[in-house]
């Protein structure tokens, strides 16, 4: 944990405040070693930890608050905690609790996100006080974010199963049907009048349609093994990028960040082809006419997320990271939460089964896909397993 220095003029006169005023690195220690071990245990933890003296200025932080508030330890040393928070937030208010009190408390679900630190950002919050110097506290966040989008990926692959069983159902009990309907009205055209004529033309278009979108929803219901092999993903995102730029999105910048050091993904190329254009159409779509439209496309290493495969109890690590950004309006609010389940759209002529069966082939993959949307910041974030070295073949679902 780095101690923050602040200006000279911010330190209260020695003789005011004892030495443990200087933060973790002035208490005294227990033994030789110990402050050095305290700081690499303190800077291991993923959760931001730091430290607010009396002023409300912020004089220790760990990498992780860092991270958090995107700023290295000499900005956040000469800020308060306010400027760091949204205006009137808990937080402010649980510090002074603590002060006053003496004891600890924690929030939970608070939202500390801001223009800064890319919009939500939804945390559970620990304050406790540091004994050895008066009016100092230790702030512990524990991100909810990433948990909560945990909990809807499990949301949607139910989903998901629930379209599974309707495309199986719809496949049986409505095609025969529609074909017959379809086929009776082809007979009656051959008598019909031309005014009649152009009543059948219409029913058999219409079943024609009913039946495309059938045959979209049958793609649900297929549980056949996926063939798979280690596949390089920036070859996949290139050919994507290809298609994309000599068609639909022709008059859209595209920019690439790519990890050249990143390790082969155990994938279907082909499925992996049909998720990445799925999601560069619907921000190709977004973007629309604007005139500065731009779709980004980052793939990075992640250690560290691991997800629960449900039906088993093998934590699965998910390192390899996959992005589709795009400068759009966003995703509307109120539509995020439901964004990957079946008939979801904000289009017009859509149908909602693009992301949905996205989702599906992703969770087929044992990865997970989460959205983060602002105005002209939306992020499709792909998280999957990394090839080690398995044999190619058929691999289960």
């Amino acid at each position: 944990m780095k101690t923050l220095k602040p200006d000279s003029a911010a330190k209260a006169p020695a003789s005011k405040k004892p030495a443990a005023r200087g933060g973790v690195d002035s208490v005294p220690p227990i033994e030789a070693g110990t402050p050095a071990m305290s700081d690499a245990v303190v800077n291991a933890l993923p959760h931001p930890v730091f430290t607010v003296a009396d002023d409300d200025r912020l004089v220790d932080a760990n990498v992780a608050a860092e991270a958090f508030f995107e700023a290295g330890h000499a900005v956040l040393a000469r800020h308060r905690l306010q400027e760091f928070i949204p205006f009137g937030s808990p937080l402010l208010a649980l510090v002074e609790q603590v002060r006053d009190s003496g004891a600890a408390v924690n929030e939970y679900r608070v939202d500390l996100g801001t223009p800064r630190n890319g919009g939500e950002r939804i945390v559970d919050i620990h304050v406790a006080p540091l004994p050895e110097a008066a009016g100092y506290v230790v702030v512990m966040l524990q991100e909810r974010t990433i948990a909560d989008k945990m909990d809807r990926q499990l949301t949607h692959r139910g989903a998901a199963r629930s379209v599974t069983a309707l495309a199986s159902m719809l496949a049986h009990e409505i095609k025969n049907p529609l074909s017959g309907i379809r086929g009776a009205a082809q007979l009656l055209e051959l008598n019909a009048s031309d005014d009649d004529r152009s009543l059948t033309r219409l029913i058999t278009d219409e079943a024609d349609r009913i039946v495309k979108l059938v045959d979209r929803m049958e793609v649900f219901s297929d549980e056949r093994p996926i063939e798979r092999e280690p596949v390089n993903i920036h070859a996949v995102l290139e050919h994507v990028r290809t298609l994309a730029s000599t068609g639909f999105a022709r008059n859209i910048r595209f920019v690439e960040e790519y990890d050249p050091s990143l390790p082969p993904v155990l994938a279907n190329r082909d499925q992996l082809i049909q998720i990445f254009l799925n999601l560069v159409k619907n921000a190709a779509e977004a973007i629309g006419d604007s005139p500065d439209g731009e779709i980004m496309l980052t793939t990075a290493f992640r250690p560290g997320v691991r997800l629960t495969v449900p039906g088993s109890a093998t934590r699965v690590s998910l390192p390899l990271e996959f992005c589709v950004r795009d400068n759009g309006p966003g995703v509307p609010e109120d539509l995020m939460q439901h964004l990957f389940d079946p008939f979801v759209t904000t289009k017009p002529t859509g149908t909602g089964l693009g992301l949905a069966l996205v989702a599906k082939i992703v969770g087929d993959h044992g990865g997970i896909i989460e959205c983060d949307s602002q105005p002209r910041r939306t992020i499709f974030r792909v998280l999957m397993p990394m090839y080690r070295g398995a044999a190619r073949g058929t691999e289960k679902n």
